[in-house]
């Protein structure tokens, strides 16, 4: 990532739409990460809903990179969007948390459908894939329950469930998000089938009258993500608006389907990873402004030279340092990725034993780079002088949202246990437990 500068891009109420194999996504990507870093300290500060945000993802038709192939044309694969979310968080971790969560839900219909492509033509999920990529629509949402009854119970929060009616289902419940449901256009939730307990996911417009959003409390990091609690009273679920169902038993779905969890997994790790590597990368700019800046003593000529012409020592140990942990935990991440991109393209033909070897190179990923965002961003603290003027050479105030990202991103998951569940596998072949959609 480079200095943050002021961008031509500026939001518009069209999406842009260009096809997923086009040239021009890295460069329009750092544009919008150029001018996403601009502001990031003063939208931070605020803390408001990224209405804002959301605008200017559309004038770069972000939203709609993901959509798979089709008629229209568009759809990148999953290296690129993996690309983008890395840029979009190394300038803004809470955007592109946002943006991780749209691009797996995205994908939804694919992920029920067991690999297959929807049909074309008129059916819900050809529907569905074409109207979020045509009109830009942001997703947000979720499937499995994120607490147990007795926590639910504690937060508010009801199990969401679907009653059978004549025409569809009525949606109820009450239940928290991580990300995107304050500015979201579509929301994709899971729900038990109250007649067969089968787990039923479906599309919500937030916009319907009986959808109440309600704005998440304050958090430490990852304050722009448009995290909410959302109450379903009643709401009318039309057939079409199903995508898919999960049996109960989970031995009966396909491993496709269950690549779901992984894929957010690993977007949310290339999130961290750009976290660390912006917080790094602005922390050495202005360790080049300071020792670039001009002297603020009547020193002589020569004492000017000794005090600016030499390195510190320590300092070049200190980014060797988080240079290579940086280098390292992207070493992982990239031998992850390019698993998951072609487990993902495999389709029907993904293997119980090829999930469960894409499951442990995401836990590695997860694991080594959990633990280089945190120290990353904490040692940067140590290196720049944040009780600086904004413009002064030496920093100034901002460069904290980067270890308070890091640490809300990574408190979701325990690198311990990732760790132990790579070790079991590692010594005893054991398969990572699974979980059927994130």
């Amino acid at each position: 990532m480079r200095t943050p500068k002021k961008s031509a891009l500026r939001p518009t109420s069209r999406p842009a739409v260009r096809r997923g194999d086009d040239e021009i996504w890295p460069r329009v990507t750092r544009e919008l990460a150029d001018d996403l870093a601009f502001d990031a300290p003063v939208r931070d500060r605020a803390g408001k809903p990224p209405f804002d945000e959301v605008a200017r993802l559309r004038e770069a038709g972000l939203p709609g990179l993901l959509t798979p192939p089709g008629a229209s044309g568009r759809g990148a694969d999953w290296r690129a969007a993996c690309a983008v979310i890395r840029e979009i968080s190394a300038a803004d971790g809470s955007i592109g948390e946002l943006l991780a969560h749209h691009y797996v839900l995205a994908w939804s219909a694919r992920f029920l459908g067991g690999g297959e492509p929807p049909a074309p033509g008129a059916s819900p999920h050809a529907a569905f894939e074409d109207g979020t990529a045509r009109e830009g629509r942001l997703l947000a949402g979720g499937v499995e329950p994120s607490r147990t009854s007795g926590e639910r119970a504690r937060e508010g929060e009801r199990e969401l469930s679907l009653t059978p009616t004549r025409g569809g289902h009525v949606l109820d419940g009450r239940r928290s998000f991580p990300s995107g449901v304050t500015v979201a256009d579509r929301l994709v939730v899971g729900a038990r089938c109250t007649e067969t307990g089968d787990l039923l996911v479906v599309l919500v417009d937030p916009a319907d009258p009986a959808v109440f959003v309600e704005a998440g409390a304050e958090r430490v990091g990852q304050r722009l993500a448009g995290a909410g609690t959302v109450t379903f009273d009643q709401v009318r679920v039309d057939a079409r608006h199903i995508l898919g169902s999960l049996p109960r038993d989970e031995h009966a779905v396909a491993p496709f389907t269950t690549l779901a969890p992984l894929a957010l997994r690993l977007l949310l790790v290339h999130v961290g990873l750009g976290i660390a590597e912006g917080a790094l990368a602005e922390a050495r700019d202005v360790s080049r402004a300071t020792r670039a800046a001009p002297p603020t003593t009547d020193h002589g000529a020569g004492e000017h030279d000794h005090a600016f012409g030499q390195d510190d020592p320590y300092l070049l140990l200190a980014y060797g340092e988080l240079a290579t942990a940086a280098h390292a935990a992207a070493a992982v991440v990239e031998r992850a990725t390019d698993a998951l991109a072609r487990g993902l393209g495999a389709g029907r033909a993904l293997g119980v034993e090829d999930r469960a070897d894409i499951a442990v190179l995401v836990a590695a990923a997860e694991a080594v780079t959990s633990r280089a965002a945190v120290r990353i961003t904490t040692r940067i603290l140590e290196l720049v002088d944040t009780t600086a003027p904004a413009d002064a050479p030496g920093g100034g105030p901002g460069f904290d949202r980067f270890w308070r990202n890091a640490r809300a991103l990574t408190a979701q998951s325990s690198a311990t246990h990732r760790l132990r569940d790579i070790g079991d596998h590692y010594l005893h072949g054991t398969r990572p437990g699974l979980r059927l959609l994130a």
